[in-house]
């Protein structure tokens, strides 16, 4: 008779990566907008608008809708709306500051195209 050997194999639990992550600024500069306007987190979204197709919109948030996808950090809560998360998947999110401007940056290598002004991508 032929007796059969069967490996039994545990599945290990992988972590998986978050789908936004911040940089130490951006971590400091949301903890004082949430302080100051006394809100849970910031929501990040996309819309379709701009010249080149798609572009993120930063909202207030006190609560996470049904599907949406919630990012910790350092203390910090970021809500993803579920429209886009597939978009924003490895997503850096940045907080820069020069002599023009002060604003958020996403380091988004899912982005295959953006506009000349910076404002809108497409993906």
């Amino acid at each position: 008779w032929y007796q059969r050997r069967v490996r039994v194999s545990r599945s290990r639990l992988i972590p998986s990566r978050a789908a936004l992550t911040l940089t130490p600024a951006a971590v400091k500069k949301v903890t004082d907008i949430t302080s100051r306007q006394q809100c849970q987190g910031l929501k990040v979204s996309v819309k379709t608008r701009g010249c080149n197709g798609l572009t993120y919109v930063l909202d207030y948030c006190d609560y996470a809708a049904k599907f949406d996808e919630v990012v910790e950090q350092d203390g910090v809560k970021i809500f993803i709306d579920s429209k886009a998360l597939m978009t924003l998947i490895g997503t850096e999110m940045d907080y820069t500051t020069n002599k023009l401007a002060s604003e958020f940056v996403f380091n988004n290598p899912n982005v295959k195209g953006t506009c000349g002004c910076g404002e809108s991508f497409s993906v």
